[in-house]
């Protein structure tokens, strides 16, 4: 039987500054919660017939796991970027800080064009699209050249390229000739073609994750200041950025390209209201997200006992968490597809990923079995994780800083 231990683990090296677990716990539960949406992704029947934020074809539940996904991609950024900032704590100096980044960043855009790209395709061949691990990867070489400026002039680009990349929504790839495929990795999430017969599908443009990144740098700031002061300025942002989200998002004059609208019922048009454009993500995507976080996160910061152990052991080994939890996903997937349907017939087994109309028409669960085989997902991966955050922390060897 699985038992999951809730000793509590060391929290710190002798002579090290102290983690805070508040941020551990908050990227933790984005870590877990971003598991959810990768099974729905694998095992959801409904995807099979249409997208689940589709007003028109969706329900309740199937919209909501879903929509709460959203959060995990700007915390994981933001966080990783408030992370950077708070190794100057733990030792660093900004030269080293500069060279995790670019060296740490790098190898991140190697695993999503190898490993990650083949946990999703279970295929050998040319990777086909740049995801979130992209988008951190190059985020953090970015960051690495905008440490040494002072912390107001990160945070104020941060802001600006948060705020106002939405100015540029209507200017197409095709304006920039030549070059349109820089334009598509910046600001447009658009297939590049590569040859005559591939293309790379850039997921993640770069704007504004470069911009989140940077703020949540500037953010570390905050986190150093003593507990009573920081939980209040917590509050304060987090609630101030919510309170913008909604009434910028009320205005529907700018902030997203997607107006929101009135549905048949008042609860559909809520979701109209909070559905919001992620790729790339809107300045209301942002605001939507991330003000919550924040205060979550003022929520945290308190002396946080056993239960939340879990979560800071995940929050401990993202990246970790991260490659294991997409091949054990996809390798459930084959295996249930076996013994469901004989046989995989190109479900999630090569570069048809994703094509649904090879699926049966019975494949896959509704949302109660997606939630069932997320937990089940979870509690298999803490054991590996539980060790794997156990063995950096006794250990000081350099390879497992990249993991």
């Amino acid at each position: 039987m699985l038992k999951i231990s809730a000793s509590p683990i060391p929290i710190q090296a002798e002579g090290v500054r102290p983690r805070l677990e508040s941020v551990d716990v908050l990227r933790g539960l984005a870590i877990v919660i971003m598991a959810l949406d990768h099974v729905r992704d694998f095992f959801s029947h409904d995807l099979v017939y249409f997208p689940p934020l589709d007003l028109t074809k969706t329900n309740t539940a199937l919209f909501l796991t879903r929509w709460i996904t959203h959060f995990c991609a700007p915390v994981f950024c933001f966080l990783a970027g408030t992370g950077a900032f708070l190794s100057f704590g733990r030792g660093k100096t900004k030269s080293e800080l500069a060279k995790f980044l670019v060296t740490r960043g790098l190898w991140l855009v190697f695993l999503e064009l190898t490993f990650v790209q083949f946990a999703w395709t279970f295929h050998f061949g040319f990777p086909d699209g740049a995801g979130v691990i992209w988008a951190l990867g190059w985020s953090m070489v970015a960051l690495a050249a905008l440490i040494y400026l002072p912390i107001w002039v990160i945070a104020t680009f941060g802001i600006v390229m948060i705020a106002g990349h939405n100015l540029f929504d209507l200017i197409p790839p095709q304006a920039f000739g030549s070059v349109s495929w820089l334009w598509k990795v910046l600001h447009v999430s658009a297939p590049i073609q590569i040859g005559p017969h591939t293309e790379f599908f850039i997921q993640y443009p770069l704007t504004p994750w470069i911009g989140v990144m940077a703020v949540g740098y500037s953010f570390g700031v905050i986190l150093k200041q003593d507990r009573a002061r920081r939980r209040k300025k917590l509050f304060l942002i987090g609630g101030g950025l919510t309170a913008a989200f909604i009434l910028i998002r009320a205005l529907n004059i700018y902030g997203d390209p997607h107006p929101w609208s009135v549905q048949a019922n008042p609860l559909f048009t809520f979701f109209s209201f909070i559905k919001c454009e992620k790729y790339p993500p809107s300045l209301s995507f942002l605001l939507m997200t991330l003000g919550p976080a924040i205060v979550v996160l003022g929520l945290l910061d308190h002396n946080l006992g056993r239960f939340w152990r879990p979560l800071i052991v995940f929050g401990r080994v993202p990246l970790f968490f991260y490659i294991l939890h997409l091949y054990l996903i996809h390798a459930l997937a084959l295996l249930i597809s076996y013994v469901r349907h004989g046989g995989p017939a190109g479900l999630f087994s090569g570069p048809v990923f994703g094509d649904r109309t090879l699926f049966p028409p019975d494949y896959g669960f509704g949302v109660g079995g997606i939630y069932a085989l997320w937990l089940l997902v979870v509690l298999l991966l803490y054991p590996l994780c539980r060790w794997f955050a156990d063995l950096k922390q006794r250990r000081r060897d350099v390879w497992l800083s990249y993991l």
